[in-house]
């Protein structure tokens, strides 16, 4: 399933686990464009100093054998580079949130309708963590029967010295509900089976830095689906002695049983990522995770070969991006 990337915009480093896991598909990259100066460059061209920088982006979207473009750019800016890739004929795997405004998310519709092209947003805390994919194989499997709620917590740490300008502007980066709230708005439809869901509460604050007016450190979300319920919390108070950038952390509720994934970290012992916890009628057992392999990579690219929807459905994508910047929109009404 080998076919040529392009990479436009690097600008966070979500680019490395998107370009890393693509090549261990079998695919190519041999050229980035970025605009201006990144925070990740330096890295990046250590991680993949077999990519040349082109100045002019136009090289990478004209390019015939480019069929993927892979976005990593500032979070505003997104929306138009994917655009301009789908008007291109490319299909489009962007690091989320995929556009930052309810317009930007309509003309994205409007183009991948007329273009038949793929437009997925690699939402990480899914796509990227084994746990995962062990939490599929256990939820649909019926191991804690109808799930009626998930709990998802999202904290980070601010590494302020390496934060670019753009990372405190409220207009570029989106607000803190539709850049990171948008994973747990995902993993809530996905496992709920949710095709919509109201945002019965949300709310955003900034309660550390006032120097940053626009930065926004703490934010919660409550979902209600026709079947199901979800609680989000994120925010940039994990403090430097976590050995992570966060304690990730999902709590599934069903009618049978319950899961907890703690993805990142196993606080009071030693480092160890993709813990899952299962209690059910017959279980209550810790199961190591780190060994699942990641679905989402090997059916993208299967999906951009054969046409096909088998990773996530298009109106997924749509409607997990939309909740997300409706619910940032009704923190800040």
């Amino acid at each position: 399933m080998a076919f040529k990337l392009g990479i436009l915009g690097i600008d966070h480093g979500h680019i490395f686990g998107m370009l890393s896991n693509m090549k261990a598909q079998g695919c190519t990259a041999t050229q980035y464009w970025t605009d201006g100066p990144a925070v990740t460059e330096d890295k990046f061209r250590q991680t993949f100093p077999e990519l040349e920088k082109v100045d002019d982006k136009r090289r990478i979207l004209d390019d015939p054998e480019v069929r993927m473009i892979l976005i990593s750019a500032v979070p505003e800016d997104r929306a138009a580079l994917a655009i301009a890739a789908m008007e291109a004929g490319k299909d489009v795997m962007v690091d989320k949130p995929g556009c930052t405004t309810l317009e930007q998310l309509a003309a994205i519709r409007a183009v991948q309708a007329r273009t038949g092209r793929i437009w997925t947003v690699n939402f990480s805390e899914r796509f990227q963590v084994p746990t995962m994919a062990k939490v599929d194989e256990l939820v649909f499997g019926g191991a804690i029967g109808r799930v009626v709620q998930t709990l998802g917590l999202g904290p980070h740490k601010q590494n302020l010295a390496t934060r670019p300008a753009w990372f405190f502007e409220r207009r570029r980066y989106g607000g803190i509900l539709c850049d990171i709230g948008s994973h747990q708005i995902d993993q809530f439809l996905h496992l709920t089976g949710s095709d919509t869901a109201e945002i019965v509460h949300a709310h955003v604050e900034n309660s550390t830095k006032p120097e940053y007016p626009g930065f926004q450190d703490f934010g919660e979300v409550t979902l209600r689906s026709a079947h199901a319920h979800g609680y989000v919390r994120v925010d940039w108070f994990t403090p430097n002695g976590l050995p992570t950038w966060g304690d990730g952390r999902l709590f599934i509720q069903g009618t049978e049983g319950y899961i907890e994934c703690r993805k990142y970290a196993e606080i009071g012992q030693a480092h160890r990522t993709d813990n899952l916890y299962l209690v059910n009628g017959t279980e209550n057992v810790h199961i190591d995770c780190r060994n699942e392999p990641l679905p989402y990579f090997p059916r993208i690219a299967a999906d951009v070969q054969d046409r096909t929807e088998t990773a996530v459905t298009q109106r997924h994508t749509y409607t997990a991006t939309e909740l997300a910047i409706r619910a940032q929109m009704k923190a800040e009404a």
